[in-house]
């Protein structure tokens, strides 16, 4: 069976994510990655060593490869966010998904479609099937 490209596309969409967030987020950049940080702590998404600063995720934003703790809190924000981004392309989209799946705990595939918020469910379609399809052959990890 050939190598799925699903987990090589969520991680480089990881970048696009953490700029969305830089994007769409009202604060300063230090400011946001003190969000990313307490919300990754609080939310239970990871568990950062260190509050990152503004510089650091400024690089995470710009093709750097953002940990999965700064990815999952990007989106779990995004999620809730009353303006309903959506990804602006199939890598982010892939890195959405990813960290949808990552976030929550689903027993199945349409359980984790029916969480999607309604304005993410045409976007997240296909690139969640591929990341529940990584993530049933122990490949999303």
């Amino acid at each position: 069976m050939p190598e799925s490209p699903f987990y090589a596309k969520a991680m480089r969409g990881g970048s696009r994510l953490v700029g969305h967030w830089m994007l769409i987020g009202q604060a300063d950049p230090d400011r946001l990655a003190q969000i990313l940080a307490d919300t990754a702590r609080l939310a239970s998404l990871g568990d950062p060593e260190e509050t990152p600063s503004g510089v650091t995720l400024r690089e995470w934003s710009h093709e750097g490869q953002p940990p999965s703790w700064a990815m999952r809190s990007a989106l779990f924000l995004l999620a809730q966010i009353p303006s309903r981004p959506i990804p602006n392309d199939d890598l982010e989209a892939c890195a959405w998904a990813y960290c949808w799946l990552r976030n929550r705990s689903f027993e199945t595939f349409e359980q984790a479609c029916e969480a999607l918020p309604d304005h993410l469910q045409a976007p997240l379609a296909a690139p969640l099937e591929q990341a529940w399809a990584d993530q049933q052959s122990q490949r999303l990890i």
